[in-house]
């Protein structure tokens, strides 16, 4: 496919990124709607659709914090969800394939719980959905942060950020080329005026992390959530790796289960990264379910 083009979105104090393939093929066939985890940013799926068979419509949300979407505040994933609604209602999206991996994958049940009709099928990309119980737990505090507010915030070009993450895990498994994107479009001149900084601060990312179970009606949301859903799951954490396993999933096993007409796919040759470790086969899911679509 062609280069995707970048818009924006202008909510209620905030202003949202998306970038969009294929704008000509919008009402000929499901729109693709992506959604990324933490981290990251609309041009990690890059690799996933330029493998797709056919011409589709396609746009890659920018959650915000992340990529070029504001870096607004927050203290609770609700606001990714809300934030995808306002990006589901100003671009009339309907009966779409939404695909959403990890933390974004949160995002797109809640925003699908929001907006009924605006989706046909989603596909789940290891969810960070924990069993019923965690959610039961008392709140994380705020403030709290993840380890990962500590990383490298300065590179000196896109090509020294993916030379020092190549062997590293957890990008050593990524597709060298899906690397690159992440890079490529990870990056933002430095505030210093040297060099180039990412896009979603260290800060922002550990601020996510730590508000997974901050949100107690998950499973009301999953279990209202009447449309055929498919939950990929990677391999299981390996508890030898301490403080966590990054490449292990954090998605309950019975997840798929509590959806009304929810899936279980197992991979446990995959990492929780799959849509960047295996683009060929994230294309392959998504054509599978974009053929469950009736022809239009």
């Amino acid at each position: 496919m062609d280069q995707p083009t970048l818009h924006f979105t202008d909510a209620p104090g905030i202003r949202l990124a998306h970038f969009e393939w294929q704008a000509d093929r919008r009402g000929h066939g499901p729109t693709l709607w992506l959604v990324h985890a933490t981290g990251f940013h609309g041009r990690v799926w890059d690799q996933a659709v330029r493998r797709l068979p056919e011409q589709r419509h396609v746009i890659a949300i920018e959650q915000r914090c992340h990529g070029r979407s504001d870096a607004v505040p927050f203290d609770n994933w609700r606001h990714f969800g809300h934030d995808q609604v306002a990006q589901i209602d100003a671009l009339g999206l309907q009966g779409a394939l939404g695909v959403g991996h990890s933390m974004g994958a949160h995002a797109l049940v809640q925003a699908a719980s929001q907006r009924p009709g605006a989706f046909r099928r989603l596909i789940l990309v290891d969810p960070v959905m924990s069993a019923p119980e965690a959610y039961q737990q008392p709140p994380v505090p705020l403030g709290q942060l993840h380890p990962a507010a500590q990383r490298k915030n300065q590179f000196d070009s896109p090509q020294a950020m993916f030379d020092r993450f190549a062997d590293r895990p957890p990008y050593a498994v990524f597709d060298r080329a899906a690397l690159m994107d992440y890079c490529q479009h990870g990056l933002r001149p430095a505030d210093s005026g040297s060099g180039f900084q990412l896009c979603c601060a260290p800060q922002h990312e550990g601020q996510v992390y730590p508000l997974a179970r901050n949100f107690p009606g998950t499973y009301d949301l999953v279990r209202a959530l009447d449309i055929p859903v498919l939950v990929v799951r990677a391999r299981t954490m390996d508890p030898a790796i301490q403080p966590w396993d990054p490449l292990g999933s954090p998605t309950w096993p019975g997840l798929a289960a509590e959806f009304p007409q929810g899936r279980d796919l197992f991979r446990p040759d995959r990492t929780h990264f799959l849509p960047m470790e295996d683009p060929a086969g994230m294309a392959t899911l998504i054509e599978a379910e974009l053929a469950a679509f009736p022809s239009p």
